[in-house]
């Protein structure tokens, strides 16, 4: 498939996914988004040094604020992602306890700009869908892409969404970086990065 087949590919998937995504009902929304953040507390083991880079969720994305709550209460390190302008990656920032949270664009909030800046050892992605390949379909910004190609070492990915948002199959390029996991409502599931689930 050429470059411009996929992008066309991807840009009606990113259509069909907004307007799925946007008729769950908010009140279902809520219940199936604490379902997720239980199952990844129950089966997601994280080292107690590990950074995780957290998401503040913005619109209709499955809402993981209380799972940062109760990673920073337990005492594991997490940041969250500020966008610094068009075609740059994401500076992921520090977020210390106690410390507020300021409006970082798009609806978003973060740690202000002196906090520390870390690379992460797992990165939870907000996401508009995802296949069984473990392959994740974003916004189209790119914002993740620049960030993982511009890290030493590559973080696990995982990805939060609704069980709705998976379809059938989105098309991989050479710099989208699948998915370990994905959490729902549902579970967990993994990929082994190639050839789906294990």
């Amino acid at each position: 498939m050429s470059d411009d087949k996929i992008d066309e590919a991807k840009a009606g998937l990113r259509t069909q996914a907004h307007k799925r995504r946007a008729q769950f009902h908010h009140s279902l929304r809520q219940e199936a988004s604490r379902a997720a953040v239980q199952h990844f507390l129950r089966d997601v083991p994280l080292g107690k040094s590990e950074i995780v880079a957290g998401y503040w969720p913005i619109r209709d994305e499955l809402d993981i604020k209380e799972l940062i709550a109760k990673l920073m209460d337990a005492g594991q390190p997490v940041c969250l992602p500020v966008v610094l302008g068009d075609e740059q990656p994401l500076e992921l920032r520090l977020w210390q306890e106690g410390a507020p949270l300021y409006e970082a664009g798009f609806g978003t909030l973060a740690p202000e700009d002196g906090a520390p800046r870390v690379v992460p050892d797992v990165i939870l992605m907000p996401l508009l869908g995802f296949d069984s390949q473990g392959t994740r379909l974003g916004y189209g910004g790119g914002y993740y892409d620049r960030t993982l190609a511009g890290l030493a070492t590559r973080p696990r990915l995982i990805g939060f969404a609704f069980a709705l948002q998976e379809v059938e199959r989105i098309p991989r390029e050479p710099h989208d970086v699948p998915l370990d996991m994905i959490v729902t409502e549902q579970g967990v599931r993994r990929f082994d990065g190639k050839a789906g689930q294990t």
